[in-house]
Order: C-alpha cells, then structure tokens, then sequence
C-alpha cells in the first residue's frame, strides 16, 4: 500500500486557506470596482486607480518570494499574520485620498508587505499536504481571487455608492483581519510532506528537464507565466467600466464580473480534476488556446446579453492557468526546491497581472476605448502559446503520452 500525506486534514487546511486568500484578495477588488470613483476624486485618469491596483500586483509578487524564504524558515502562520496586518494598514492609508497614500497603501502595505505574505506561502504550504490530488488542491486554494471577486464587487458597489470607497477600504480591513488572523494562529501547522535533504547521490552532476537544463525550462515557464496573466487580466481589471462606456449601468457591470469570477471559480475546480489526470503542462496549453479565442470574441462584443456570455465563457477557459504553473513545478523540480520556484512563478503571474491592468489603463487613456489594449494583450497571448507548446512538443507523448517527467533528485 502505498503511503499518502493526505488525510481530511489536508481539506480543512486548504478550504481554511481559501477563505483566508479571498478576504486578502478582497482588498484588491475595492480600487476595481470603484475605479471610476476613485479617479473622479483624484484629477479623472484611470490610469491613477489602474496603478494603484498594479503596484499592489507587483508588489505582492516581489514580496512573495522573500516571504516564500521567511515562511519555510519561521512557518507559514507568521507570514500569513504579518500580511493581514500590512493589509489592513495599506487600505487605512489608501483611504486617506491623495494619490500618494494611495500608490502607497496598495503598492508597499497591501502588496510588498500585505498579500505577498499570503498568496505564494500559502500555495507551497498547501501543496505540501497532498500528493495524490494536488492539482485539484492547488485549483481550489487558487480560486480565493474568484471567490473574493464573485462576492465582493456587488457588496463594493453598494458600499462605495452608500459611504463612498475610502469608509468602504477602512472597514475591509478590519473585517479581513478579524477573519484572517484566526486561521493563522489555529490552523496553519507544521505540513506533513517530507522534503529530502540534499546529498552528493540525490541528482545527477547535470540534471536536465526535457533535455534541456532545469533553469532554461523554467525561465520558459517563467516568461510564459507573465505573458498570459496580462491579457488575463485586461477584463477582469476593466469590465466595471467597460460595461459603463456602453451604457451598462454600474451595478449591472459589477454583476457582470461577479458572474465572470464565480465561473472561473467553478472552473478552476474542473481544471484541478483534470490537471490531476493530464499534468500541468497541458491544462497551460488548452487553457492559454481558450484565453485566445474568449478575449478576441470579447474585442467584438457590445451589448449586455453578449458581455455576459462572452464573459462567462472567457472564465470557463483561463481560470485553470494559474494553479497549473504551480503544478508543473512540483512535477518538474525536486520539493526541496518549491520555496523558491513556485514564489517566482508567481511573482510573474502577479507582474503580468498588474502590468495588463495598468496597461490596459494607460492604452484606454490614450485611445479613449479599450478594443486597442485587448489587442495588445492577444499579442502576449500568442507568445505564451509558443513558449508551453514549445515546451509540450518537447515533452512528447501528446494528450495519451507521459503526464510528466520525474523530478530530477
């Protein structure tokens, strides 16, 4: 019988990372829904709220893998407070109003310092308690951005039109933390998988990855990660206020992306199952052929009936990406080496989120209409296609061959 560390435990904790990854997540989508209030308050350009989201992206990419270092050393509970309090500390700054607070707030606090202490520890934590199902575990603690965004647009979009969004930003962030630091302090122990020390007979004296040296594989995987995450995240940053350009009302916009992140939610659990049973490198290829296919069908569509479906489509297709690069890495590298390589994977999927967002921004500015930044963001695409296909094509074996290849040590 072969030996597993899975046990229900391994589900408590990753539903209980969950939640606490959609309360963080949370904190991003307040600047999204209330762009258009935000940027009326501060001079008009969107490109200021659209930063600020961004710099909170990249911020929580850098920050994650030092914290990835921080959490294998010290434990993941630490990492998990320390982010919930900067979190909240970066919304009660963003809400003072001037543009500054708000780079500030959302860049250094919510991000360097703020999710960067949850998102990427906790996907390696997580990942270290199953072996068996990992994809599907990864899939589900990767949903906690399409949980927030299906849950808290709407509940945003009343709030901001009630109170306004600097009183909506303070209250978040004592309602994440009263729900975020429980989970740290009670939940997150010590994992059960057992990482292998390194020794002179663990790998060879030049390991390689489909032929190739395992650093030149994941700088492939690195560089594809960022160039799908920006058109991932053109629609998700903007669709508030895309639906306001065409005369959708607000509220019916904020539906619209929670109806966007409740499917991608679904989704992503449908391509954990999968991933499971075709490895992680070609749930990237499908999904990054479907991210293709949805935003250009999204270029040409106008009307509220066709935005819905197209939405809905588009967050059937790309919501697995992400938690397969994760899985591709635990498949490709030795465990020893996930506190370093998932955390970089990551900071580029969060690059790549933050710059489609800002760009997105910056593109409407210029042009005064979004069809030109989802053009641009077809071209990411497109390099992403030809990065994992290359990488596929390398592997061998198509969809009946080996889901993967042994990791080296």
């Amino acid at each position: 019988m072969t030996f597993s560390v899975e046990t229900s435990k391994s589900w408590v904790v990753a539903s209980l990372s969950l939640a606490a990854l959609a309360f963080s997540f949370g904190s991003l989508w307040i600047a999204v829904v209330g762009l258009k209030a935000i940027a009326a308050d501060l001079g008009g350009a969107r490109s200021v709220p659209a930063l600020a989201t961004a710099l909170a992206w990249f911020g929580s990419g850098i920050g994650g893998i030092a914290m990835g270092w921080l959490a294998d050393r010290y434990g993941v509970r630490w990492t998990v407070v320390f982010g919930s309090v900067m979190i909240a500390i970066g919304l009660t700054l963003s809400s003072r109003g001037a543009t500054w607070q708000l780079y500030l707030g959302h860049g250094l606090f919510m991000g360097l310092l703020g999710n960067a202490g949850l998102n990427a520890p906790l996907y390696v934590y997580v990942s270290r308690w199953f072996d068996k199902r990992r994809g599907s575990a990864l899939a589900l603690i990767a949903s906690g951005q399409y949980i927030s965004g299906a849950i808290w647009p709407p509940i945003f979009d009343h709030a901001i039109t009630t109170y306004g969004w600097r009183q909506t930003m303070f209250v978040f962030g004592l309602a994440e933390m009263l729900v975020i630091l429980p989970i740290a302090i009670l939940v997150l122990r010590r994992p059960p998988e057992v990482i292998a020390p390194v020794s002179a007979t663990a790998q060879p004296s030049k390991p390689k990855v489909f032929g190739w040296p395992p650093n030149v594989v994941f700088a492939m995987l690195a560089i594809a990660a960022f160039c799908c995450c920006m058109p991932m995240s053109m629609p998700q940053s903007h669709l508030v206020a895309l639906c306001s350009d065409l005369g959708i009302k607000p509220t019916h916009g904020a539906a619209m992306l929670s109806f966007l992140l409740a499917t991608a939610f679904l989704s992503r659990q449908m391509w954990g199952w999968i991933s499971d049973r075709i490895g992680g490198l070609l749930t990237l290829l499908i999904g990054s052929i479907w991210q293709f296919l949805s935003i250009l069908a999204l270029i040409f569509t106008q009307d509220e009936i066709g935005l819905f479906t197209v939405t809905g489509i588009f967050g059937l297709g790309f919501a697995g990406l992400v938690p397969a690069y994760v899985l591709v890495a635990r498949e490709l590298y030795p465990a020893r080496e996930a506190g370093w390589r998932v955390p970089i994977l990551l900071c580029l999927t969060g690059f790549g989120m933050a710059s489609g967002g800002w760009f997105a921004g910056f593109l409407y500015d210029h042009f005064g209409y979004y069809a030109p930044a989802f053009a641009a963001g077809l071209i990411f695409n497109l390099v992403n296609l030809a990065l994992i296909g290359t990488l596929v094509a390398r592997r061998g074996g198509g969809f009946g061959g080996p889901r993967t290849v042994p990791a080296y040590g």
